[in-house]
C-alpha cells in the first residue's frame, strides 16, 4: 500500500482574486503556517520546501500588492505573523477542517480509480538533505526533476534514511576527517553492508562577514574575543557540529557568545541575518556569503554527498538520479557558483571511498 505522502490526492487552493492572481496561494499559506509554528522565515521555507530567498520574495511580493504587512522580523526574537497574516492562517485552517469530509468520498474514488496504473515502486525518490544552495538552484529551477528534496541537517537526514523514510540523504563531512572517523559517525545510523556513498561535490564553509570584514575577524574565536554577536545554525545540521568543533578547538564557551541561541534552518537564511545587520558574523557556504553581497573568510573544505541503499543505487530510479548530480547541467551550476567544485563521477561505494573519490 502506498504510504501517505505518496498516495494521489485532492487539493485546493485559495483564490485570492486580482491582486494575488499570479501567486500560488498554497505554497503561501504553508509559509504562512511555518512562520507561525516556527518564529523564523529559514524554518518556514525550509518546510515549504523552498529556498529562504524565494519565501522571502514571495512574502514581500505579497505584502505589496496586499498593502499590508503578513509578517514582521524582530531583532533577535526571529519572525512573527501580523495580525493579518494570522487570521489568513486562521482561516486556511478552519476552511481545510470543514472540507475534509467533503473530500472523503471523491478522494476514495480517485484512489480506486488510479490503483491500476500506480507503481509499487515510488516514482520519485525521497531525498532528505542537508541545505545547499547549489543543489537547491538546480531543483528549483530544473525540469523534469524526478525526485522530492526535505530539507534536513545532515544528521537528521541520515537518521530518516536509516529509519526507511527516504531513500537517499544528502550529508556533509570535512575533508580531513579521518577514515575511521567518518566510519563512526556514520555507523550511528547506517549499516555498511546494506548502504552506500557517493561524494558529488566539494565545497567551502567558513565566516559571513560584513563585506570588507570590518572587525577582521578570521576565526569564531575572533567572535567571542571582541563581543560581537552571531547567528548560529540548528542542531541536527553538520554545519551545527563543525561549528561546536570548532568552538571547542578554540576553547571558546558557547556561551560566551552573543547570539548562540539564534538559530536559523539554512545557509541563505544565515546570510540573510548577516545583511539586515541582525548580528555580525555567521558560519556557512561562500556561495551563501556572495548571494547577500557579504564578505567571508574561508575555514574548511568539505566533500557534500548522498548516502541511499545498495538496492537504490542500482535501481533504475537511483541510477538516474545519480546521473543526473554528475551530468553538464549540474557540473555547470557547480563550477559558476563561487567556493564550489565538482567531484569526479562515480558509483556509490564504501564509506571509505567517500573521503576517497
Amino acid at each position: 500500500m502506498s504510504s501517505p505522502a505518496t498516495r494521489p490526492y485532492l487539493r485546493w487552493s485559495w483564490d485570492f482574486g486580482p491582486l494575488l492572481q499570479d501567486v500560488d496561494s498554497t505554497r503561501l499559506l504553508q509559509m504562512l503556517a511555518g512562520i507561525g509554528a516556527g518564529g523564523t522565515l529559514g524554518a518556514a521555507a525550509e518546510s515549504c520546501g523552498m529556498s529562504y530567498r524565494t519565501a522571502w520574495g514571495l512574502l514581500r511580493q505579497c505584502e505589496q500588492s496586499l498593502g499590508v504587512a503578513l509578517a514582521v522580523m524582530e531583532r533577535g526574537r526571529g519572525t512573527r505573523l501580523t495580525e493579518f497574516g494570522a487570521a489568513l492562517v486562521e482561516l486556511d485552517v478552519a476552511a481545510r477542517a470543514a472540507l475534509e469530509d467533503v473530500h472523503a468520498p471523491w478522494q476514495r474514488r480517485l484512489e480506486a480509480l488510479l490503483a491500476p496504473v500506480v507503481r509499487t515502486a515510488p516514482e520519485r525518490l525521497r531525498v532528505a538533505a542537508s541545505h545547499d544552495l547549489a543543489l537547491a538552484d538546480w531543483v528549483e529551477h530544473g525540469r523534469r526533476i524526478r525526485f522530492e528534496l526535505f530539507w534536513r541537517g545532515s544528521e537528521e537526514a541520515l537518521a530518516a534514511l536509516g529509519r526507511g523514510e527516504c531513500e537517499l540523504a544528502g550529508f556533509h563531512v570535512p575533508e580531513d576527517w579521518p577514515v575511521p572517523r567518518i566510519e563512526n559517525w556514520l555507523g550511528r545510523w547506517l549499516d555498511p553492508m546494506t548502504h552506500a556513498c557517493l561524494p558529488v561535490m566539494r565545497r567551502r564553509q567558513g565566516l559571513i562577514v560584513v563585506r570588507g570584514n570590518p572587525h577582521r575577524l578570521t576565526s569564531l574565536a575572533d567572535i567571542a574575543r571582541r563581543g560581537l554577536r552571531m547567528v548560529n545554525r540548528q542542531r541536527g545540521s553538520g554545519t551545527r557540529v563543525l561549528i561546536d568543533e570548532l568552538l571547542a578547538a578554540s576553547r571558546v564557551r558557547p556561551e560566551s557568545i552573543a547570539g548562540y541561541q539564534h538559530e536559523e534552518f539554512t545557509h541563505e537564511a544565515v546570510a540573510a541575518e548577516v545583511a539586515a545587520g541582525q548580528a555580525d558574523a555567521g558560519f556557512g557556504i561562500q556561495a551563501a556569503a556572495e548571494r547577500y553581497d557579504l564578505g567571508f573568510v574561508p575555514l574548511v573544505t568539505e566533500r557534500y554527498g548522498f548516502a541511499m541503499t545498495r538496492a537504490i543505487a542500482a535501481s533504475p530510479e537511483g541510477r538516474s538520479l545519480l546521473a543526473r548530480l554528475h551530468g553538464n547541467t549540474f557540473r555547470q551550476r557547480l563550477l559558476a557558483m563561487p567556493g564550489y567544485e565538482p567531484l569526479p563521477a562515480g558509483v556509490p561505494g564504501s564509506w571509505e571511498a567517500f573521503l576517497a573519490g
